[in-house]
């Protein structure tokens, strides 16, 4: 399953001016209210560091779903480089497994597991190149920096530029609070990514991807661990 969104993570009132303090990637552990193609369950996001590494982790339940995609990354030169990565899901009775391996040492991207040939690679790999989960991290740190968020997305098999846009600012809950968020969104043919970015968060605070013009996936704040 194409990999998710996935960053959201907020803290308590009282917490968001030591977030606001830090200038650099922060661990986290969190829960979300999740809605997955109209099924309602529970996710949580965790972020951890082992070392010179980080691993971002997703999980989703429902009742009839299981999602599970990690990341794990480095910093070299100010610029985050995914190393590895899986993605699990089983969804009723189908069931995928992924893996994903960056050699930045040869300079390519291969993906193993339940991948079609086409989608194997390798693909050849450039400086400042990330994957969809670290491109969720991305966004909220260059929309606080006034950034142009244009990434190169290296991810299932291929090489893809994502551009997202600013649709303007707007009132949404954060951890039962009303903060403003900056709106940013991409369109690409009939998918839409909408993420919404709070002031003194690392991350967004909310995620939501739609096909057709149907909600596919929606991920809210729920509580910090």
């Amino acid at each position: 399953m194409r990999r998710l969104i996935t960053t959201i993570v907020t803290a308590a009132a009282l917490a968001l001016p030591a977030y606001a303090a830090q200038s650099g990637l922060k661990p986290f552990d969190a829960d979300y209210v999740a809605n997955y193609q109209g099924m309602e369950g529970n996710a949580r996001m965790t972020l951890a560091q082992s070392g010179g590494q980080w691993k971002y982790t997703l999980r989703v339940n429902s009742s009839l779903a299981s999602l599970s995609q990690s990341t794990t990354f480095d910093e070299k030169d100010g610029q985050w480089r995914p190393l590895s990565g899986t993605d699990v899901s089983a969804v009723l009775i189908k069931k995928k497994n992924k893996q994903a391996n960056y050699d930045w040492g040869k300079g390519v991207a291969t993906w193993s597991g339940d991948v079609k040939p086409d989608r194997a690679g390798p693909v050849k790999l450039q400086p400042g190149d990330l994957d969809a989960m670290l491109v969720n991290l991305a966004l909220a740190r260059d929309v606080h920096a006034g950034k142009p968020l244009r990434y190169r997305m290296v991810d299932d098999g291929r090489a893809k530029e994502h551009v997202y846009t600013v649709a303007g600012k707007e009132s949404i809950d954060v951890g039962g609070k009303q903060q403003q968020a900056t709106k940013v969104q991409r369109t690409d043919g009939n998918k839409q990514t909408i993420v919404w970015i709070v002031d003194g968060l690392p991350t967004p605070a909310r995620i939501l991807q739609r096909k057709d013009g149907q909600d596919e996936m929606d991920l809210q704040f729920k509580a910090m661990r």
